[in-house]
């Protein structure tokens, strides 16, 4: 234990030593450019003495940050004080441009934070905090303490409400249960803020089509007692222009919607240029009380149009319903651009203002191109093995008229393939077709309507053929599904595929190869088998791209197989041979599967984030079955899983054999995986990723030939792997390109007691270390 312990510091005495100087080399070197009489901003401290207070809004309000940090390092500016400030060459001018000034110390902004703060604090109805500041200077760096007393905070003790509007009065005093403002809770301006926001959205959604928040005022008396307040909500009358020109106060007027205008082919280009010539060509299709106005041909369901619009005839003006007919619509894969707007009618009631006023509601809805084709070129790297593959695409967003979009894809790859051995090379090709045909509504909608507004439900049915040619064997997949997808709430979702039917086939394979599967009893999942199977997913993700928030992302699967073929055969109704049921010659796969993908996405400062993932799944095989189908079956590593690992080469448990390289030893019934990534921006459009995986697969076969194999409760967490690395991605907007260098830093296949890399040897390259190329975010 002594000589390892020696060993470990001989290895780690140098690089700590290394670290050390670098460190100390930087720290002095970031004040370079920093005048001698001026002070480097090394950071801002903010103490406060209570948790009523959100320390992150208050820190925004610090007037000067210091220089942007990586992991608690000023990253920028060291790229900035590595330049010469005399020099205009590279990589001079190049690192004064990525990089980052030194923030300098100005006690005017200090000042500027600290009364900022205050006015904060007095908003959030603490009239009485405290705010002081401390600074101390060390080596011309500045580093500012705020220190922060709340006090106690102002209270509302009486809400009442003073409503010029008398026709308001009963409309408002029916929703004050949900008013914001309540006795007791603190005197807040942004709180007054979000109420005269509700009150607005509220009465917007009564038919006041003309309301807004300027008619919302707040009177506040602070002097009835010790840190209560007494505040009064008031909201005055619509003020319009009469006959002479004067503008008068009237009463709030309530609004029917009236008309309801579809223009479904418009063109914002062509209405602009022949302004009000373009609207004399439509012709009119009434459906349901609504107009829809095309040109030539009406190219759309008006049915489905109809279950969309939550804005109906004859029913109140609801800014609730407009927002819902928007969303509705814009998720039509159909159109590009959806507008809404109103036109008030001339009442024919005259002056008497009590009567409800009627609007007129016009709807342009822009599509996109029908059709449109694509052709793709991408490069492949699957454990090492190069190759480049094509897919033509084609696709019709309006099929039948009714917004049915169709997808075809015609894919094809070539890749290069070393040999089990690692001795020999040769190609493997793959070809497939694929056809997906999404009807929105449910099918059979049964004529409901209601069903399609509600939760806006697509219906899709796919078809896929796929032909794989390799050195060791040839497979064939075909598949046929059907699926339904709809939305429960705001952030939820849900797919559910009753019947999804796959028929794998394996018409050749070589003898090595047979006996390669035969020897670690892997034959059950690659033998000829059908799978039909039911599916469903969960989706919730409460991200808002409005907003930058932190949000959560959480998906969870279940699928069960062969349930109403085993049924069948239970009854005598499908051969038996060998105790296993055959449909059309070949056996039926019988499993249930169930995995858990859970997200955490943590904004930080800046453009700064923290992601972390939890994965676990896992299959089990009953019945008809002795294995998981290799299609269900899962496998680590790559550039979506543990990256130090190339994909397919990490796991089973423990299981090592460097006599053989292929896949089909890293494939099994459990996985579980945990990544970390710290994501921030560097320069341009290159940004950042520090990452952390850990995790593995596992067999639950007793029959599973692998050593090492096997889950098993009293090892399996010696079997994680671990692995780190540094990622960046090349963010073009329309794409996200990420190139990711792992290192592996625990290897379960080295024997127990040696499996931390660091701990019990060197690191070698390139079998510690391992570049993925990906399209998009991992996770």
């Amino acid at each position: 234990m002594g000589i390892l312990k020696e060993h470990i510091c001989s290895k780690a005495l140098p690089l700590f030593s290394l670290l050390v100087l670098l460190f100390a080399f930087f720290s002095c070197s970031l004040t370079r450019h920093v005048p001698e009489d001026e002070h480097l901003l090394a950071g801002n401290r903010l103490r406060v003495d209570s948790r009523d207070v959100d320390r992150g809004e208050l820190r925004d309000y610090i007037r000067q940050e210091s220089n942007s940090r990586i992991l608690g390092f000023p990253f920028y500016l060291m790229l900035y004080s590595m330049s010469n400030q005399e020099k205009e060459g590279w990589p001079h001018s190049w690192l004064r441009n990525i990089g980052e000034e030194p923030v300098v110390y100005d006690p005017y902004e200090k000042d500027r934070s600290v009364q900022h703060i205050k006015q904060y604090l007095r908003n959030k109805g603490f009239f009485n905090a405290q705010v002081d500041d401390t600074v101390r200077f060390s080596r011309q760096r500045a580093r500012v303490t705020y220190n922060v007393e709340v006090n106690e905070p102002y209270r509302l003790s009486n809400v009442e409400y003073d409503i010029e509007d008398e026709s308001l009065e009963d409309v408002v005093a029916a929703d004050t249960a949900n008013s914001l403002l309540r006795e007791g809770v603190v005197f807040d301006v942004d709180m007054l803020q979000e109420e005269r926001n509700r009150i607005e959205e509220y009465l917007k959604n009564q038919g006041y089509y003309n309301f807004n928040r300027e008619f919302i005022y707040f009177e506040a008396d602070t002097t009835v007692a010790s840190n209560n307040v007494d505040l009064t909500v008031g909201i005055k009358k619509y003020s319009e222009r009469d006959n002479e020109g004067e503008y008068i106060s009237v009463p709030h007027k309530q609004y029917n919607i009236d008309n309801i205008y579809y223009y479904t082919d418009y063109n914002p280009r062509e209405a602009l240029s022949q302004q009000e010539d373009y609207y004399k060509g439509f012709d009119t299709t009434l459906f349901r009380d609504m107009h829809f106005l095309y040109k030539d041909e009406l190219k759309i369901d008006p049915m489905v149009i109809a279950q969309s619009s939550f804005i109906l005839p004859g029913e109140p003006y609801s800014k609730e319903d407009v927002d819902e007919t928007y969303r509705q619509l814009m998720s039509l894969p159909y159109y590009r651009v959806v507008n809404i707007r109103f036109r008030e009618k001339e009442s024919a009631a005259g002056n008497d203002t009590s009567a409800k006023g009627k609007l007129d509601c016009y709807i342009q809805l822009t599509p996109f191109s029908r059709q449109s084709y694509t052709v793709e070129v991408e490069g492949t790297n699957s454990s090492g093995d190069f190759g480049f593959g094509g897919n033509l695409s084609y696709q019709h967003k309006n099929f039948f008229g009714g917004v049915e979009v169709l997808d075809l894809r015609l894919k094809g790859s070539v890749e290069t393939l070393h040999g089990y051995e690692g001795t020999s090379l040769d190609n493997t090709y793959e070809y497939g077709l694929e056809a997906n045909l999404q009807f929105p509504g449910l099918l059979p909608n049964f004529g409901s309507v209601t069903i399609g507004r509600e939760y806006n439900p697509k219906t899709n049915f796919s078809m896929a053929y796929n032909y794989q040619q390799r050195p060791d064997y040839t497979r064939t997949v075909a598949n046929l599904g059907l699926s339904y997808e709809w939305e429960g709430s705001e952030y939820t979702e849900h797919i559910l595929s009753p019947a999804e039917f796959n028929f794998v086939k394996l018409p050749a394979s070589t003898p090595e190869f047979d006996s390669l599967i035969s020897f670690y009893n892997l034959e059950a999942s690659f033998r000829d088998h059908f799978i039909l199977e039911a599916n469903y997913s969960f989706i919730f993700n409460n991200q808002d791209v409005r907003r930058r928030r932190d949000f959560i992302y959480l998906r969870t699967n279940l699928e069960t197989g062969g349930n109403a073929l085993g049924a069948i055969g239970g009854l005598g109704g499908l051969k038996s041979e060998n105790d296993t049921y055959n449909l059309l010659g070949n056996p039926f796969a019988q499993f249930v599967r169930s995995d858990i993908d859970f997200r955490y996405y943590k904004k930080l400062s800046g453009e700064n984030s923290l992601v972390g993932r939890i994965f676990t799944g896992a299959g089990v095989p009953y019945g008809n079955s002795e294995a998981l189908p290799f299609e269900k079956k899962y496998f680590s590593g790559g550039a979506n899983s543990i990256r130090a690992w190339q994909v397919r080469t990490l796991g089973p448990g423990s299981f090592h054999d460097p006599e053989i390289r292929g896949f089909p030893n890293r494939t099994a019934d459990i996985k579980l995986e945990a990544n970390l990534e710290y994501r921030f921006d560097m320069f341009w459009v290159l940004e950042g990723a520090l990452f952390l995986d850990a995790g593995n697969i596992w067999a639950v076969n007793k029959s599973d030939g692998r050593e090492g194999a096997l889950f098993r409760f009293d090892r399996f967490y010696d079997e994680i792997a671990v692995g780190t690395g540094f990622g960046t991605r090349f963010d073009f907007s329309f794409m996200l390109f990420r190139i990711d260098a792992g290192l592996k830093l625990r290897d379960p296949q080295e024997p127990s007691g040696e499996r931390w890399i660091p701990s019990n040897r060197g690191f070698s390259f390139p079998n510690d270390v391992t570049v993925n190329i990906g399209i998009g975010y991992p996770f």
